[in-house]
This record gives C-alpha cells, sequence and structure tokens, in this order.
C-alpha cells in the first residue's frame, strides 16, 4: 500500500513533478526529458493506472484521499496529501477535481508495429493544439479507429491538457510517431493502407462517394487547425476527401472534422 504523506511546504523537493503545470513551454521540456506525465482527475487517474502506467506519486487533497482509496492501496507510490490553497500555490491553478497523478512514460512503440494489426489509421500532421490532439483521440476511441501516428511535429499526447480533454483515451487508443515527414508515409502504403487527406478542397472527393468505409485498410490524414494539411502531406495522399458542407458553411474545427470523418471511415465496422 502507498505511504500517505502530509505536505505543508509547497517548496517541499517531493512535489517537483506538480511544480508550475501551468507554463505550457517549461512542461513540454520537462515530461519527455524526465519520463513523466500527469493525469488530472479521479477518473484520468484511474484509467492511466488501468492502463498499465506506472505511478510515480499522487497529489491529493484531503477530501480526494477516500475517494481514491483503492487506487492508493493498489499502489506503492508516495500520497502526498496537501491542502487546495498549498496545491494552487503548487502547481500554478486552482485544483478543482482535487487529485493528480505523476505517472511514469512508457517507450513508444514503432509505426510499423501498429500497422500491423491495424486497418484504421488516424494519421496527423502539426496538430499542435493540446485540446485538439485530446478531442481526436477521444474520438478514435469511441469510434473504433485502431492506431494514431503523428508526425515529428505534432504535440504530445501526453500532455495534461491533451490527457484531460481525451478522458483518458490517449491510454486507449496505441501511437507512435513517424520520424521523417512525409517519407514515411510510403511505410503505411507499403503496408497496404490507402492513405486519404482530409481536406476542405472543392476538387476532393466527397466521403459520401469515396466510401472508405468498404475499404481493407485506410490511413485518414488530418492537419493543423486553420492551415490544414501542408501541400507535401497531399502530394503524398493516394486521394483527397472531403466532409459535404451545408448553408456555406466552408469548414470544421478539425476536433468536430475528425469525428464525422471517423464515422465514415469506421461505419459498418463491429465495434472492439
Amino acid at each position: 500500500m502507498a505511504e500517505l504523506i502530509t505536505i505543508d511546504d509547497p517548496a517541499d523537493p517531493r512535489l517537483h513533478d506538480y511544480t508550475g503545470l501551468t507554463d505550457v513551454e517549461l512542461r513540454r521540456r520537462r515530461e519527455p526529458e524526465e519520463g513523466l506525465f500527469i493525469a488530472e482527475g479521479e477518473k484520468v487517474i484511474r484509467r492511466a493506472h488501468q492502463a498499465g502506467y506506472a505511478m510515480r506519486s499522487m497529489l491529493l487533497t484531503p477530501k480526494w484521499v477516500e475517494v481514491m482509496q483503492d487506487v492508493i492501496e493498489a499502489s506503492t507510490a508516495p500520497v502526498y496529501a496537501v491542502t487546495p490553497d498549498l496545491a494552487e500555490q503548487v502547481t500554478g491553478y486552482h485544483v478543482h477535481r482535487g487529485a493528480l497523478a505523476s505517472m511514469q512514460r512508457r517507450p513508444l512503440p514503432q509505426a510499423a508495429d501498429l500497422l500491423g494489426t491495424a486497418r484504421r489509421v488516424v494519421v496527423m500532421e502539426r496538430i499542435n493544439d493540446h485540446t485538439n490532439i485530446g478531442a481526436i483521440f477521444r474520438s478514435a476511441a469511441a469510434l473504433g479507429m485502431d492506431a494514431v501516428l503523428l508526425s515529428p511535429d505534432c504535440a504530445d499526447p501526453l500532455y495534461r491538457r491533451s490527457v484531460k480533454v481525451s478522458m483518458g483515451a490517449v491510454f486507449s487508443v496505441p501511437y507512435a510517431r513517424l520520424e521523417s515527414w512525409p517519407r514515411d508515409l510510403e511505410t503505411v502504403r507499403e503496408a497496404g493502407f490507402r492513405v486519404l487527406a482530409l481536406t476542405p478542397a472543392e476538387k476532393a472527393t466527397s466521403m459520401d462517394e469515396a466510401a472508405p468505409h468498404r475499404l481493407d485498410r485506410v490511413a485518414l490524414m488530418l492537419g493543423a487547425e486553420g492551415d490544414g494539411l501542408s501541400d507535401r502531406a497531399l502530394r503524398a495522399a493516394d486521394e483527397w476527401v472531403r466532409i459535404p458542407m451545408a448553408h456555406g458553411v466552408d469548414s470544421l474545427n478539425v476536433g468536430a472534422a475528425a469525428a464525422v470523418a471517423f464515422y465514415a471511415v469506421t461505419a459498418g465496422r463491429p465495434p472492439a
């Protein structure tokens, strides 16, 4: 069972993992370098734990100690009990859910290993908004996508905001980084996938006409909010596809567009 430790000094070095959580640039550097990520809220902590991520520690306000008792009993990591005010001093924001956990990262799989068993794959290019990353992972999990591949310049799916928005779905859908972009799309194609680029361009094929649910293996590429897919990515695709729009709307937020496209790609497949 984990050791419960009460801490009343915000400068206590044992709280290092939780310092400055609102400093995005700092956390982007620190967390991968130190091999950790932060899970926030009861559900997300439980899902990370259930997914097999090792816990480094938990930071709990008093009322959450009892709620998380079963997780505490199942772990050997220390649990730091702090007041809400101290939690805010350490993290830089009001931790209204009162529960944080520092989790150990795991080595990412190779893209080729994921492609060997997948049939429906998401490929993200230059998506750096953590909210969008989380939303896309949540939709990918809910709608039956098998894996996610990230271009080298995509944001970290394990950043706190991404994990929180995904409600822990980042733990459910395996993902890998493509090291050479867009050259590594050839690896995807060689694994038997038809690479579809999602774009609002008029010359793109309507999703209804493309009928991606009938294809044996599909890799659906999504680009950054606003700019969309790069010219290089578009040239590397086998086909451009678009979601038909009404009332003069030219595009959707990438998170919303992803959910619509995932449904079109997975329609008729039995749920996992």
